[in-house]
């Protein structure tokens, strides 16, 4: 059995031993910096959800694998630009990073010119971090009115990237409060060193990286 796949099997494991239903949990394989060969396994295997963050990249190693496979579910998790929505509209079924009413803008056009809408999660700037994208947590009632009812975007739930400090329980339990209180089901939090912490805290989408494809050079630990 391919290593991606038992370390897939591994994670699996790790959440049903803290008592968390994994059919309820969508695991996204972050795929970036890795080919299609190396990916090929785990879509054999019946995984279905994907993750990538570079636009190049993904048109390179996507579209004719999305062909053959019409379960796939490709996840955006980057920073997305205004002039690359065009681009990952057609592409890819979900958009984790949605940051500013600028890009909604963009995207509400585009959907439309392509009669795809994908499901959305809004970033959220959960710590405050002046260097960190996202919306506010004051703004994020008239910013989710706006892309629901003026842009007709497909709004699912939040996501967040937590400071990367002592405190990120703190941040989940407020994320999984904020996610309520605006009546979402889906949750995108918990990347390969606090997965289970966000699964206890109401995340429904996990980003693991490293523990299924292995480390990365120079990158974030997804």
């Amino acid at each position: 059995m391919h290593k991606s796949i038992l370390n897939l099997n591994s994670v699996k494991n790790e959440i049903e031993k803290e008592n968390i239903n994994v059919k309820n949990t969508k695991i996204i394989a972050i795929s970036k910096t890795f080919s299609i060969k190396d990916i090929l396994p785990l879509i054999e295997h019946g995984h279905n959800h994907f993750g990538e963050n570079k636009i190049q990249e993904s048109l390179e190693k996507w579209p004719e694998v999305k062909k053959k496979n019409e379960n796939l579910k490709l996840h955006f998790v980057g920073k997305l630009q205004t002039n690359k929505v065009k681009f990952v509209i057609p592409l890819f079924d979900y958009i984790h990073s949605l940051d500013s009413l600028k890009l909604a803008k963009k995207i509400s056009l585009q959907q439309i010119k392509v009669n795809f809408k994908p499901k959305i999660f809004i970033q959220v700037n959960v710590g405050e971090e002046i260097q960190k994208n996202g919306i506010l947590i004051d703004e994020l009632e008239p910013f989710i009115n706006q892309c629901k009812k003026n842009l007709d975007l497909n709004i699912v739930g939040l996501m967040c990237i937590p400071p990367n400090d002592e405190n990120t329980e703190k941040y989940f339990t407020k994320m999984e409060t904020l996610n309520n209180e605006f009546g979402f089901q889906e949750l995108s939090m918990g990347m390969s060193n606090d997965y289970l912490l966000a699964l206890k805290l109401g995340s429904t989408f996990i980003r693991i990286g490293t523990k299924i494809f292995g480390k990365r050079d120079n990158e974030i630990n997804f």
